[in-house]
């Protein structure tokens, strides 16, 4: 698949994202990897139930500057990051759900577990409920940079897969397109609804 059809593809996600409500007030930013050493990245404080294809800017990965000067995206750094890391990744997609956020902070540990759910299978080579879903849990933080290396030390010990969460933030998810991220983010956000009403019909 080209990159202009992956881009086409990536600002359906985005306008489907956008009707759902998971990134509400302009949150969120979304991208697609453009190359080995660039990615396609939503301009800072834009609708993304309304992106248009100019709303989209060429950063570089080493750097995580846009050449043109315009500001992508305030966590740039976090996108960069698992395209670096990860060659095989080809689409990035951070939302702002009310599920993901609350759970982000209900839950205590640095990791949110899930087991038992059907749709677990939803997540590339999860093959049975009864295995665990891991998806980590960093504090929030301003400092992008700072943030970055601390998911990178995490990953050294506990491979990234599927997405992971800040806390009191929202969701960061990825896939090696832009369907297969989309399915892992929809996927998630089921399970994600699935578990906090199962924390809330249990404390009853």
């Amino acid at each position: 698949m080209t990159e202009n059809l992956q881009l086409g593809a990536l600002l359906a996600a985005c306008h489907w994202i956008g009707q759902k409500g998971w990134s509400p007030a302009t949150g969120g930013n979304m991208s697609v990897r453009e190359g080995d050493a660039h990615c396609l990245i939503t301009e800072s404080g834009k609708d993304k139930g309304s992106l248009t294809a100019g709303d989209f800017l060429r950063v570089e990965l080493e750097s995580g500057l846009a050449p043109d000067g315009r500001r992508p995206s305030a966590e740039t750094g976090l996108h960069t990051m698992l395209y670096s890391r990860y060659p095989e990744t080809g689409a990035v997609l951070h939302t702002h759900s009310v599920n993901s956020t609350v759970l982000s902070r209900v839950e205590r540990s640095g990791a949110l577990v899930l087991e038992g759910y059907e749709m677990q299978k939803s997540l590339s080579g999860q093959t049975s409920h009864l295995d665990q879903v891991v998806i980590p849990i960093f504090d929030n933080s301003q400092d992008i940079s700072a943030l970055a290396q601390k998911i990178m030390a995490s990953a050294e010990h506990t491979p990234l897969q599927y997405g992971f969460l800040l806390r009191g933030h929202g969701l960061t998810c990825w896939g090696r397109d832009v369907a297969e991220a989309r399915r892992h983010l929809e996927g998630l956000e089921f399970l994600f609804q699935c578990e906090l009403q199962r924390r809330l019909l249990e404390a009853k």
